[in-house]
């Protein structure tokens, strides 16, 4: 041990080390005095200040935030600065309901008050220069709500030859609270902007309901699940071709019958089709007012998750027939 310590000793207090060793000495001195120096000039920095409305009665809804933020440029020396930066000094300015509530359902508290309520926090020689936004404004109610469907917003796309067959929310519904006349009005919410490209599978995704000013969510995220398929050509065939706006006692007979629909759809979808979920009417009054001895038939309705539908023709012969009495 002796050895090795000699060795050191040796090694640290040679010449060359001892005149490097003297040098970080006054190196780290005149950092410190450089701090000091500079933490002792007097500068301005903007604070992100938290402040919360507390003493909340238990009959009141806040619907906007509890906390809100203001930016405040205080004026100091730099060593107090740093303690406003990395202490906790800043982070718990609080603002008491009952002084700055209306009794139309909103509060606000003006740039005066809130330095006050901040200068309550600083040390004597701080001084607040400037204040953004001039006022925060709150919200509130005593419980009046609404439940109201949600739905996505935004752009999601799936792999070509995908389609989206179906949507489906957890929940599919939320309790809003606001004011009367916002309630009125607000029969959906829908989410923040999603963004989802070039899936296949399911896809599913936690979302945020989108922030409306004075209105409250619960829950305010919600998980929102779109169910995908395969696009496919396919049609259907013998779906019989009624006749509408036909004068009482009289028939339409189409030659022929029944036509076939083509469409775009989901293999899926496909699968539950039937003849019956399409409508292909001709109608009577445009007949009496033609000459044409064919009539042009419609497809006046067709199931949901079908895109491109169209009929294999489009004109028809006909007869218009007494009907007779069994």
């Amino acid at each position: 041990m002796g050895d090795i310590w000699k060795i050191v000793k040796d090694f640290l207090f040679s010449k060359t080390n001892r005149e490097f060793l003297v040098f970080l000495f006054f190196l780290a001195l005149s950092s410190i005095f450089w701090l000091f120096m500079t933490l002792n000039e007097t500068y301005e920095r903007e604070f992100n200040i938290p402040v919360s409305i507390v003493n909340i009665p238990k009959n009141v809804v806040l619907t906007s935030e509890e906390t809100d933020t203001v930016r405040m440029t205080i004026r100091d020396k730099g060593i107090t600065l740093a303690t406003y930066l990395y202490g906790d000094i800043l982070k718990n300015v609080k603002a008491n309901f009952s002084t700055y509530a209306h009794n139309n359902g909103m509060g606000s508290i003006s740039a005066a008050e809130l330095q006050k309520l901040t200068y309550q926090q600083l040390a004597n020689g701080s001084r607040i220069t400037a204040i953004k936004p001039d006022k925060l404004e709150f919200f509130f109610n005593y419980g009046a709500k609404k439940r109201v469907a949600v739905r996505w917003n935004g752009r999601v796309i799936p792999e070509q030859l995908y389609f989206i067959s179906r949507v489906q929310y957890w929940p599919d519904s939320v309790d809003v609270y606001a004011s009367t006349e916002k309630l009125d009005s607000i029969n959906i919410v829908y989410t923040e902007q999603l963004n989802y490209a070039n899936f296949r599978d399911t896809l599913l995704v936690d979302a945020h309901l989108a922030k409306q000013k004075g209105v409250k969510m619960v829950p305010e995220k919600i998980k929102v699940g779109f169910f995908t398929d395969l696009l496919t050509d396919e049609s259907i065939e013998g779906v019989p071709i009624q006749g509408i706006n036909m004068p009482p006692g009289k028939a339409l007979r189409t030659f022929p019958a029944r036509v076939t629909v083509h469409f775009v759809t989901g293999i899926n979808i496909y699968r539950s089709l039937k003849p019956e979920d399409f409508t292909v009417v001709a109608d009577y009054q445009e007949l009496k007012s033609s000459s044409s001895e064919k009539c042009h038939i419609y497809l006046k309705k067709s199931p949901p998750g079908i895109s491109r539908v169209h009929l294999n023709i489009e004109e028809v012969d006909y007869l218009i027939e007494e009907k007779t009495e069994e």
